[in-house]
């Protein structure tokens, strides 16, 4: 099957496409809108001043205009750790982008178990109806089967590439199932290092970012794949990943080959 089927993202029950759209890295408003326009509906969008991004506020307040907010998964981060900063930044974010609530309430990142004030005041903005389902982002992989027995949490934010595979075992598995949580994964060229030639083992060519985002997508695990792109050009060379399908073993080795090279030599 391939990448430009849209696929459910867990219990949450959204529809949503495979790769992820995030506002890090500020691309232009035109390159938000046509990975909108290509099925990309899952976006993130800080809800501090300096991780939002005003681009990709005018696309999602044109997507509203049009009448399609429906078809939008908008998940906004949260760093404050604090329950009244996390309601006070969320409530500038929903007012800044005209809207009632978000879909997904991010919490992150964070090591251990957020502390149970946070989780109380998240549980609160949901029952407020700001927020439709809560999500955590983290590195430590074997935190996430914790959580998921608690089933506060809806959508989990997993780091994962072909450097680091340690999901494969340590949450991968464990979050299966009917109930499951969303799976999205972010890092999958881990921060650029995958694409450059210099990192590459002797006789490797570097993988491009589709050879990175077909790599964590193939991973049936995984829902969504953040990309994270910081110009027009780039998303519509980032939007040629739905055009493909799951990589065949061949590929899969090759890319674990550099993974592996990469992840010794750092």
């Amino acid at each position: 099957m391939s990448f430009d089927q849209k696929r459910i993202l867990g219990r949450t029950g959204l529809k949503v496409g495979r790769l992820g759209i995030s506002s890090s890295y500020r691309a232009p408003q035109k390159a938000y809108e046509e990975a909108f326009e290509r099925g990309c509906n899952y976006f993130t969008w800080g809800t501090f001043i300096r991780g939002r991004s005003k681009e990709m506020q005018k696309a999602i307040q044109e997507i509203i205009k049009k009448g399609q907010r429906e078809k939008l998964v908008l998940a906004c981060y949260t760093y404050a750790h604090q329950k009244n900063l996390t309601e006070y930044f969320l409530n500038r974010g929903i007012k800044a982008l005209g809207i009632d609530y978000v879909d997904i309430l991010l919490l992150g990142y964070f090591p251990k178990r957020p502390p149970q004030k946070i989780i109380d005041g998240a549980l609160e903005l949901k029952e407020k109806g700001k927020v439709r389902f809560l999500g955590l982002s983290g590195h430590n992989r074997k935190l996430f089967p914790e959580l998921a027995k608690e089933g506060i949490f809806d959508v989990f934010h997993i780091r994962y590439n072909a450097a680091h595979r340690g999901a494969e075992t340590e949450a991968f598995p464990y979050l299966q199932g009917e109930d499951r949580p969303g799976i999205v994964s972010f890092t999958a060229t881990r921060w650029g290092q995958l694409l450059k030639e210099k990192k590459m083992p002797a006789g490797e060519r570097p993988p491009s970012a589709v050879d990175c985002y077909r790599f964590v997508l193939s991973h049936p695990a995984v829902d969504v794949v953040m990309v994270g792109t910081r110009t027009l050009e780039q998303m519509r060379e980032d939007l040629t990943t739905l055009e493909t399908d799951a990589m065949n073993e061949e590929e899969l080795t090759r890319m674990r080959k550099i993974g592996d090279y990469l992840y010794k030599s750092r």
